[in-house]
């Protein structure tokens, strides 16, 4: 490819970026002034009012993480619960992302909802669940994610397409057959937060950021950020 031919495709790309849109819509408004004492109200009623204004899977988050030596990675999942206890995900204990937990059980969330404007972020310590818990996690989600949880062997190497072929075509056979298989590796993982913010987009730019902190002696302090 020519210098002159890489550059009209940068240049492309740039003109798209430009091009794009954001919240080319009707926001809503959001008064810091009405938010609960907690966090967890709040953000099962905006997850619900994204799934309510038509975002697809609004359940899906990013998951970030480091390694033992502070090298971050990310990845999108899907959140299983929000309770009083935190945010629920599950992986793989042996994947990327559980042997980062393992090195150091702290992590960040992201939610973005495009339809309403909004962000949700969350960070705070990781702790996994016991076997019961994980066990009882799986059972509970699909044919399809029981069979892509028995296929095993996240984030290792991949000699071709045909072997995970082979092996998504056995793993799928097995979860119909066994639809309660245990995987053992399947772990739930739940977030308890020490900081949870709201972002409000605004079309002027005049965005609101709502920050819950946990206080020492328990409880959540609130204050507003600037955009």
């Amino acid at each position: 490819m020519s210098d002159e031919t890489a550059d009209s495709r940068q240049e492309s790309f740039r003109a798209l970026l430009r091009s794009l849109r954001v919240w080319d819509t009707e926001l809503p408004h959001f008064d810091p002034a009405t938010a609960p004492a907690e966090p967890l109200p709040l953000f099962q009623q905006w997850l619900r009012e994204a799934a309510e204004a038509g975002t697809p899977e609004p359940h899906t988050m990013t998951l970030a993480t480091a390694d033992a030596n502070g090298m971050p990675s990310v990845r999108t999942v899907m959140l299983h619960d929000a309770d009083r206890r935190g945010w629920h995900f599950a992986t793989h204990r042996t994947s990327r992302k559980g042997r980062e937990l393992a090195a150091r059980p702290e992590a960040a969330l992201g939610f973005y909802w495009p339809a309403v404007g909004r962000q949700v972020r969350v960070r705070g310590a990781v702790t996994a669940m016991g076997a019961r818990e994980s066990r009882a996690d799986l059972a509970e989600r699909s044919t399809g994610a029981l069979a892509a949880a028995l296929v095993g062997r996240q984030s290792e190497p991949l000699a071709s397409c045909a072997e995970l072929a082979r092996a998504s075509e056995a793993a799928w056979e097995r979860a119909l057959r066994e639809p309660d298989a245990a995987v053992d590796s399947w772990t739930l993982y739940v977030l308890e937060a020490d900081e949870v913010e709201f972002f409000q987009g605004d079309a002027r730019r005049r965005h609101v950021r709502l920050l819950y902190r946990r206080a020492q002696g328990g409880g959540w302090v609130t204050e507003l950020l600037w955009p």
